[in-house]
Parts: C-alpha cells; sequence; structure tokens
C-alpha cells in the first residue's frame, strides 16, 4: 500500500475529528467516563484492529483516557490503512467523562 503525501493526509484528517499527526504518527487521545470504560474501548478496537491485520499502539493513562496511534509500519508511514481503521475506530461508541459539578 503507497504512502500517502502531506497533501492527501491533510485531506483525510478533515473527516476524523480530533485526529493528528504526531511524529508521523495517526494520533487521537479519547477520554472515557471510567477505567472499566478504557479497557472496554481498547478492548474494541483490539477486535476491530485483529479484523484489520492492522495493530495500533494503544496506551490508557490517568485512568480513563485511551492514546490510539496508527502508522503502516511495513511501509515507513502513513497510509490508507490507517486512516480505515482510524475512522473505524471512530465510529466505536464512547462518552467522554462527566464534566464536574
Amino acid at each position: 500500500m503507497p504512502l500517502l503525501t502531506n497533501e492527501e493526509i491533510a485531506q483525510r484528517l478533515i473527516t476524523l475529528p480530533g485526529w493528528e499527526v504526531r511524529e508521523g504518527l495517526l494520533t487521537k487521545t479519547f477520554t472515557l467516563r471510567s477505567f472499566a470504560h478504557g479497557v472496554l474501548f481498547i478492548g474494541a478496537i483490539a477486535q476491530l484492529a485483529e479484523a484489520a491485520n492492522h495493530h495500533p499502539d494503544l496506551s490508557l493513562r490517568g485512568y480513563n483516557r485511551v492514546t490510539v496511534s496508527l502508522s503502516t509500519h511495513s511501509e515507513g508511514g502513513l497510509t490508507q490503512k490507517d486512516f480505515d481503521l482510524a475512522a473505524q475506530i471512530e465510529s466505536l461508541p464512547h462518552k467522554k467523562a462527566k464534566e464536574a459539578a
């Protein structure tokens, strides 16, 4: 799968709110309601990743923040495969933490 140009990346980012390219990785941090929601969200991402045979870097920090980072390692950068998986992840149900009163 060919690497995307900077212009192609910028165009695709328009359709993925909150996603950005940092250090060559397509990245987003999701804030979930709780630790348990974060773990469940990671499990859902893992199912999508296995089905796509494309495996992101995932981290759970601060008890409810899940960071997803994508890159097509075999190609050495970002490809359509990364944006396809990001769109699938974006479509997963996730809710932000409740605001403090």
